[in-house]
C-alpha cells in the first residue's frame, strides 16, 4: 500500500494576510508565539493547527488553495515532494501571501523505492526523492521532511531494513539535511517496521544526530497500542504529529479510519501525554478532504483538542 492508497483509505465523513518579499526566506516555528499554559495545560496557540496538502481541492492553483485553509482556520500545512522548479516558486509564493506556513514536507518515493532494498538502483532513487524533499523544505521554510524509513517484506527481513536504512540515512541523507538545517522526521506507518515504541526509541537513538527525529502518528499505532503510551516513550524525540481517529472492531475483524473525535482514541489521554512531554509543535491532520465547512469543522475539532477536551 503506497502513501496516497493510504490516505484515501481514511473514512472521515464525508480565505489574507501579509506580504513577505519573495527573496526572503519564509520563518521557522522558532519565531511563532509559544502556548500559553494554564494549570498545566497548553491553551489553543497560532501556529500549531495544520492540514495536509492531500485534504484540499486538486483543481485549484496552490494560491486559492491555501486560501481555502487559511480560512478555515489553519495555521500551517504539509506539502509533498515538488520536483519540479516553477511549481516549487508557486507554493513558496502562496505561503508568502496567504500566511499559511509550510512547516514539513512529505516525502513521496519512500514507498515504490524503499531505503531498506537490496536493489542500490532502487535506493538511488529513494535518496534522490528526499533529496528533492529536503531541498523542498528548505525552499519553502520547512523544518521537517516526512520519511519512512524502511519496508519489511518477504525479500527484506526486519534486521535487514534495519541496518540497511539506517546505513543510508547516516551517510547519504543526514550530511545534507544538517547543511539545510531541515530534519529528517521518521514515521510508522505499517511498514511491518518499528511496531513497538520501545523500538522506535532505540531506531532514532542509534543516530545520535539532533537531525534524525520521529514523525508520530496517533492513528497508525491503535491497532497493536496506546498512543498516550507511545508518545511518552517517544518524548522529545518527536518532531512533528499526525492526527486522525481509528475504530477497531476486534471480533469481526474490521477497522475503519475516522475523523477526529469519531473513533476510539481517548483523545483527553493524548492531549495530556503530549502535554506532560511539551510537545509544542504542529498537530497535522491526516483525514478526508472536504468542502469549507468541513475543514473549519475540522479547525474546531483540534481547538477542543488542544485545549483538553474532547473533539466532539
Amino acid at each position: 500500500m503506497d502513501r496516497r492508497t493510504f490516505l484515501q483509505s481514511v473514512a472521515a465523513g464525508v480565505v489574507l494576510t501579509s506580504v513577505r518579499p519573495a527573496g526572503q526566506a519564509l520563518p521557522r516555528p522558532s519565531t511563532l508565539r509559544e502556548p500559553q499554559v494554564r494549570s498545566g495545560r497548553p491553551e489553543p496557540a497560532e501556529g500549531r493547527k495544520a492540514v495536509l496538502i492531500s485534504m484540499l481541492p486538486k483543481d485549484l492553483p496552490y494560491l486559492q488553495r491555501f486560501q481555502i485553509a487559511r480560512a478555515a482556520g489553519f495555521d500551517a500545512i504539509e506539502m509533498q515532494t515538488i520536483a519540479a522548479k516553477d511549481e516549487a516558486a508557486e507554493i513558496r509564493e502562496a505561503a508568502e501571501k496567504t500566511g499559511l506556513r509550510v512547516h514539513s514536507v512529505m516525502n513521496m518515493d519512500h514507498w515504490r523505492f524503499p531505503l531498506s532494498s537490496s536493489d542500490r538502483e532502487v535506493v538511488d532513487r529513494s535518496v534522490a526523492g528526499m533529496e528533492a524533499s529536503l531541498r523542498n523544505a528548505a525552499l519553502w521554510g520547512a523544518e521537517t521532511v516526512l520519511l519512512v524509513p524502511a519496508v519489511v517484506d518477504a525479500t527484506t527481513s526486519y534486521q535487514d531494513a534495519w541496518t540497511r536504512s539506517q546505513r543510508v540515512i547516516r551517510e547519504r541523507l543526514l550530511p545534507l539535511a544538517r547543511d539545510l538545517k531541515v530534519v529528517v522526521a521518521v514515521e510508522e506507518v505499517w511498514n511491518k517496521f518499528l511496531l513497538s515504541p520501545i523500538e522506535f526509541v532505540r531506531y532514532v537513538d542509534e543516530f545520535e544526530s539532533p537531525w534524525l527525529k520521529a514523525y508520530f502518528d496517533v492513528g497508525n499505532v491503535v491497532f497493536y497500542g496506546f498512543p498516550q503510551d507511545w508518545i511518552r516513550a517517544l518524548g522529545p524525540r518527536i518532531a512533528k504529529v499526525h492526527l486522525k481517529d481509528f475504530q477497531l472492531d476486534r471480533p469481526n475483524g474490521r477497522f475503519a479510519w475516522r475523523n477526529i473525535g469519531e473513533g476510539d482514541i481517548d483523545w483527553i489521554a493524548v492531549h495530556r501525554a503530549f502535554s506532560d512531554i511539551g510537545y509544542r509543535g504542529c498537530f497535522t491532520t491526516e483525514v478526508s478532504g472536504g468542502d469549507s465547512a468541513y475543514l473549519t469543522d475540522l479547525v474546531h475539532r483540534l481547538d477542543r483538542f488542544l485545549a483538553g477536551q474532547k473533539p466532539v
